[in-house]
């Protein structure tokens, strides 16, 4: 299994949930307020008056067949915006209960 993180700003929260949900992908925590700064050039997201854009973060866990076509789904959401910024990190899931 592995875990999908994704840093989005909020602008694109009922994209990302669709995505998941049209994928059948029900199980996420959601984050909300995220603040950050993307690597390559982007601005900071710190809900202030300078810098009022926030993000948010979803984590999931699906197995390790679903990752790709998720990761090709949430690139697609990026390119339509990259303004916006959207990262996306998968790690192994070694064990849960």
């Amino acid at each position: 299994m592995k875990s999908v993180f994704i840093i989005f700003n909020q602008a694109n929260t009922e994209k990302v949930e669709y995505v998941l949900d049209s994928l059948n992908i029900y199980g996420f925590t959601l984050f909300e307020q995220v603040q950050g700064r993307g690597t390559y050039g982007g601005n900071p997201h710190r809900g202030s008056h300078v810098w009022p854009d926030m993000n948010s973060a979803i984590m999931t866990v699906v197995e390790d067949d679903r990752v790709d076509e998720l990761l090709t789904v949430i690139k697609k959401i990026d390119k339509r915006s990259e303004e916006l910024g959207l990262r996306a990190f998968v790690w192994n899931i070694e064990r849960t209960i």
